[in-house]
């Protein structure tokens, strides 16, 4: 059910969420492909995303995509080898990525085994500038980034009280999380906000307060860091189940 205020979703259930979730990044794959003959989009972690990439890779919508022309990217990685069990490359391999037909030239992880997490971040953003054929100043445009939230409204690796949240330049960054005790690797507001798409897949009820204090609290990004994204030249939408929409007062009004 859509919002005429924002771009927001709402599903009764997280079954019906991930369902209108597949398809649409299934309906704008397909226009990619057709306009530009290659769809790119940056992946995240998560459970929810994770019941999505287990969903688009089963009927009906295993045989409804062009898997040969999709171009695979990550939004944010944990610091680990690329088996270990936080990685977000794995999880997206296990759910989706081992069980289509792909090309793994056309998947892109970030080299998250490396020792230095600023040295993965910098082959990484070159590794981006390398695929889109993109210089400085420019900045690759994907056409899809698929970002979930944290309890604590951190979205891909963009954590509360971290400087990359304010990030101007860099594409992709290597912040130190204290409370975590580990640095991530994460893209920046810089390429997140220059993406065609940026769709938000939110579920169940720890996520209420926050997403209301998101989408209708004062703006406080360096809190709250979900309120970065608002594509300048492209489209955001927000997927939501009915506990995660919980305590939105303008969707009751």
């Amino acid at each position: 059910m859509p919002y005429s205020q924002r771009d927001i979703h709402v599903y009764p259930t997280s079954q019906a969420l991930l369902e209108a979730a597949a398809q649409h990044l299934l309906d704008h794959a397909r226009q990619a492909i057709e306009t530009r003959n290659s769809f790119t989009i940056a992946l995240a972690g998560g459970s929810t995303p994770k019941g999505l990439y287990a969903m688009l890779a089963a009927p009906p919508f295993r045989s409804q995509l062009d898997w040969t022309k999709i171009r695979f990217f990550w939004g944010d990685e944990r610091h680990v080898p690329p088996d270990h069990a936080d990685s977000n490359y794995r999880m997206a391999h296990e759910a989706l990525l081992s069980r289509v037909p792909i090309s793994m030239t056309h998947v892109h992880r970030v080299p998250s085994e490396l020792p230095d997490a600023q040295t993965v971040a910098d082959q990484y953003e070159a590794v981006l500038r390398k695929q889109f054929d993109v210089s400085e100043p420019d900045i690759p445009r994907f056409d899809f980034i698929l970002l979930g939230m944290g309890p604590d409204g951190h979205i891909a690796s963009l954590f509360p009280g971290t400087r990359a949240v304010h990030e101007t330049n860099r594409l992709v960054a290597a912040p130190w999380v204290e409370r975590l005790q580990a640095s991530r690797i994460t893209f920046t507001p810089v390429l997140l906000n220059h993406a065609r798409q940026v769709t938000f897949l939110i579920s169940g009820d720890a996520k209420a307060q926050t997403l209301y204090d998101v989408l209708e609290g004062p703006f406080q990004p360096g809190v709250l860091p979900a309120q970065i994204i608002g594509p300048r030249a492209g489209a955001l939408t927000w997927f939501l189940d009915q506990e995660a929409a919980g305590a939105l007062t303008f969707l009751q009004r």
